[in-house]
């Protein structure tokens, strides 16, 4: 019975020693920590990670949320690192979400910044393809962006001075004083020509008078012209009217009188048909008694049996 006891005993603390591993096993693999944190990776590409190292903070709005797990250069980006940030669970990181690397400037300890995203929008927890983790996109400090202004300064004050240098160059300073001198020049001859300059003055604004005053002519004119015109208008309507009437009486007459000498052609054809007719039977009659005249025999002993026409007999 004691052996079987003992045996029960070392078979309990075996059992107790593997789960022990088991679990030591599982913490170590990070099973036990996703419980309590959930994991994120940050590529660092514009920003130096100076300063920054395992366990460091990992802040939003200045709160420490969580702690720097590792990071290793990227093989997926140039010039890249990968930090892994492990987050406290309970802080809901939302899309749009950005990271960007705030240093101490008196000790040099950096920490990673988070800028959360909209919170009205959907939370950050789905990795990309490819990805371990979801990705936090790498924002960028207000520190960096004043030194990016101040880069910019500074290369826009040296584009400047160049310039400036360029301008005061021995050349330009040479044709500035040739300028100058010609203005200078320029003006001497002005105060020798005051007088002359007054009398052109005085006969440009005498000049500018008279085109005024001839402007005001020029309108009347254009007044009476524009009324004459008017009257010639009226007149030529007028006139028109009565030329127009003219003409429609003038074409009644002229159809008045085609229709008569249609109607006196159309008797008058009769009245010739008719008379040509009466001088056919008159032309025939005298040619009749024209060949009777000219045979003696036939006025004394009558006609004979060949002269008689159709239908005629001797007596």
């Amino acid at each position: 019975m004691e052996t079987e006891g003992r045996y029960t005993l070392v078979g309990a603390v075996v059992l107790a020693v593997v789960a022990l591993l088991t679990l030591a096993i599982v913490w170590l693999t990070g099973a036990a920590d996703t419980i309590a944190y959930q994991t994120y990776t940050i590529y660092f590409k514009e920003q130096s990670l100076d300063g920054l190292a395992v366990g460091s903070p990992v802040k939003m709005r200045g709160i420490k949320v969580g702690v720097v797990d590792g990071y290793r250069f990227s093989n997926k980006q140039e010039e890249a690192v990968a930090v892994t940030a492990r987050i406290d669970e309970g802080v809901p990181v939302h899309n749009g979400a950005t990271a960007f690397i705030k240093r101490n400037l008196v000790t040099g300890i950096a920490a990673v910044e988070i800028t959360n995203g909209p919170t009205e929008g959907p939370l950050l927890s789905k990795a990309p393809d490819g990805e371990r983790y979801p990705v936090i996109a790498e924002g960028s400090s207000d520190i960096d962006k004043v030194a990016t202004a101040l880069s910019r300064l500074a290369v826009n004050g040296a584009q400047v001075l160049e310039k400036m240098n360029t301008l005061l160059s021995d050349e330009n300073q040479h044709a500035i004083s040739q300028t100058l001198a010609n203005l200078n020049e320029l003006s001497g001859h002005l105060a020798a020509n005051k007088q002359d300059l007054t009398a052109a003055v005085r006969s440009i604004r005498e000049a500018s008078d008279e085109f005024r005053l001839a402007g005001a002519s020029i309108g009347q004119a254009a007044a009476h012209a524009e009324v004459s015109i008017a009257s010639v208008g009226q007149n030529a309507d007028a006139a028109l009217k009565e030329a127009t009437v003219a003409m429609v009486k003038l074409q009644r007459d002229a159809n008045l009188i085609s229709q008569q000498v249609q109607q006196l052609s159309e008797s008058g054809t009769l009245e010739l048909n008719s008379v040509s007719r009466d001088v056919r039977t008159s032309a025939d009659v005298l040619s009749t008694a024209g060949q009777r005249l000219s045979n003696p025999r036939t006025i004394l002993f009558g006609p004979d049996k060949k002269q008689l026409g159709p239908g005629e007999k001797l007596p």
